[in-house]
């Protein structure tokens, strides 16, 4: 799985032109589940992103989690991130997991990330027209890739 963590003052995300979805200050994660991708890496890489401390304490150090400030937290399905790109002009996305398969591992993630009591996930819509709108806090941005752990 790949992800790209964003650490925003606030976000939103327009679904399909009609549906609007905010979070206060937390993390936005475009996540993408590529082909050789299981529940085992959906349950580490939720666990890594509950834990990671890109928050910052009262020494402005970067030493809190999302659930030790009680963070809000938009997670988005984003194939893109599967992009192969050396090769040619045109980014190939044959990594990245079949719709079904994704769709699934997509759906279990989030379940995962609610196992860490983050009191207010929002979701995107698998497969459909999305705009983000996002202030980055920091800016913070980390990439993961479970295939480097």
């Amino acid at each position: 799985m790949r992800a790209v963590l964003q650490r925003v003052s606030k976000a939103e995300i327009l679904i399909d032109k009609t549906k609007v979805r905010k979070i206060s200050y937390g993390l936005v994660v475009l996540l993408c589940v590529m082909e050789s991708d299981s529940e085992k890496e959906a349950e580490f890489l939720a666990k890594k992103i509950a834990e990671m401390r890109i928050f910052s304490d009262e020494n402005d150090k970067l030493n809190l989690s999302i659930t030790d400030i009680d963070g809000d937290m938009l997670i988005v399905s984003n194939f893109t991130l599967g992009a192969k790109w050396k090769k040619g002009r045109r980014p190939s996305f044959a990594e990245s997991a079949s719709p079904s398969k994704a769709k699934n591992l997509y759906s279990y993630f989030v379940e995962c990330m609610k196992k860490y009591n983050i009191k207010n996930i929002k979701t995107g819509e698998f497969g459909a027209d999305m705009q983000i709108n996002l202030i980055n806090d920091g800016p913070v941005t980390i990439m993961m890739d479970t295939e480097y752990e």
